[in-house]
């Protein structure tokens, strides 16, 4: 199993994450995004990821997009199903956080719309900073209180970390890079601090990817 990952991606994070928590071997095949005007707009990866986004898995051959989709199949065909819960209900609980993160948030403040608002709309440094800060704070505010329900516990959906832990823990990480005050946010920093302190989150942060910089 071959993973096409960028370090720093949210995407790939989430995916990185999951593969973990499922207990897969994976090789990490590196993906500069920023590198060469970006490795996955180039013909080699292009041709595995028309989207010329990260990730893409590669299972004997057989290429998965998307990281959420990559996370669902990832439950569906290896070992017991730990990601989703058993109920239809939870199930799309867990759905509806995680696409918040995935498509509400996370869109608006990826790297090709950063670039674009500087390289194109020549918009300067900070308030492009404030866009992206916008963004979180606005997607984490409905988020922190969506999390106020009994079905919270330990992890977004009780005590067991699932695919909404994949998506919340690396958008942490991004808000914190770009000095996102979480206090307002008590839930989010709580359970991200708890899935941070477990292993498959350490060896998927990015700090401890092989391309790291």
């Amino acid at each position: 199993m071959e993973l096409y990952s960028y370090f720093r991606s949210s995407a790939a994070y989430r995916v990185r994450i999951a593969l973990g928590l499922k207990g897969l071997d994976y090789r990490v095949i590196p993906v500069h995004l920023l590198r060469h005007g970006g490795e996955q707009l180039g013909d080699a990866y292009l041709s595995r990821n028309p989207e010329g986004l990260v990730p893409a898995l590669d299972e004997g051959g057989r290429i998965l997009t998307q990281s959420l989709a990559i996370i669902e199949y990832l439950d569906e065909t290896h070992g017991p199903a730990t990601l989703l819960p058993a109920d239809a209900l939870g199930r799309a609980r867990v759905r509806a956080l995680s696409l918040h993160v995935a498509c509400d948030i996370h869109p608006l403040n990826n790297l090709r719309v950063l670039r674009w608002l500087s390289r194109e709309l020549k918009v300067e440094q900070s308030a492009r900073d404030d866009w992206y800060r916008h963004w979180v704070q606005l997607g984490f505010q409905a988020l922190e209180a969506q999390l106020q329900s009994p079905g919270t516990g330990l992890c977004c959906h009780g005590d067991a970390p699932g695919m909404a832990d994949c998506c919340l823990v690396p958008q942490v990480y991004n808000a914190r890079r770009y000095d996102v005050d979480l206090s307002a946010f008590p839930t989010i920093a709580r359970i991200a601090a708890h899935c941070e302190s477990l292993p498959a989150f350490q060896a998927a942060h990015p700090g401890a990817q092989p391309d790291a910089e």
